[in-house]
């Protein structure tokens, strides 16, 4: 995975007022820490961050932060959202060990086409998004491809069947499923659902009945 530059500026003043001056000069508030760094507060550029995580590699990508006179190997975590536009407005970036495993989530990709599913007009359920993995930074892979093309209603594609590359491993449960095949949805047309309806009142009227004693027959003897 590709190594990218951020340069971070810091002594910036912490709180709201000061966090919202920065977004408005088109910085983002962050904080570095991890890895034996104390915490610092620092700021990037809003364009930068932007291009940085638009690679491939997306919020795994392993960012060489530049803070000061000193390089940190960091990748980007936490990101907070703008509620309404969706924008970045802080950021923690994590200083990771090249040589050590962290943890990260990668998306899952489906490939291929579950050419039977379609036919039998089979519904495809994708249940996994994303794989919680281990490896060294520079091991996360983007993405990971999981192929549907042998799906069919009633089989499933699992963790297990997942090919992960060299130096990665997943703790998840490899019965996990990640893409089923499911039957079609039955729509039930109004006037059946209504005849269903009136066919259970029924049933349930003369179950009711039967759980009560027989009416008798009065009989009476007339003089002829």
């Amino acid at each position: 995975m590709a190594e990218l530059t951020l340069v971070a500026e810091t002594g910036r003043a912490t709180g709201s007022r000061p966090a919202r001056r920065l977004r408005a000069e088109g910085r983002i508030p962050a904080v570095v820490y991890g890895n034996g760094v104390d915490p610092v507060a620092v700021s990037v550029a809003a364009r930068d961050l932007r291009s940085v995580l638009s690679t491939e590699a997306g919020v795994n990508a392993v960012l060489s932060l530049e803070v000061g006179e000193t390089t940190l190997m960091t990748m980007a975590r936490a990101l907070q959202r703008h509620p309404v536009r969706n924008t970045v407005i802080h950021v923690d970036f994590q200083v990771v060990d090249p040589n050590r495993e962290i943890t990260s989530e990668v998306p899952i990709t489906l490939v291929g086409e579950a050419v039977e599913l379609h036919r039998a007009d089979g519904i495809l359920d994708q249940q996994l998004f994303a794989l919680p993995i281990r490896s060294r930074p520079s091991d996360i892979p983007p993405n990971l491809e999981v192929d549907i093309s042998e799906l069919v209603i009633g089989s499933a594609v699992r963790v297990s069947d997942i090919v992960l590359p060299p130096g990665v491993a997943t703790d998840l449960d490899p019965e996990s499923v990640v893409a089923a095949g499911q039957a079609p949805r039955v729509e039930v047309a109004p006037e059946a659902a209504e005849g269903e309806e009136a066919a259970e009142a029924a049933a349930a009227a003369t179950e009711a009945a039967g759980e009560g004693e027989a009416p008798t027959e009065a009989t009476g003897s007339g003089e002829g």
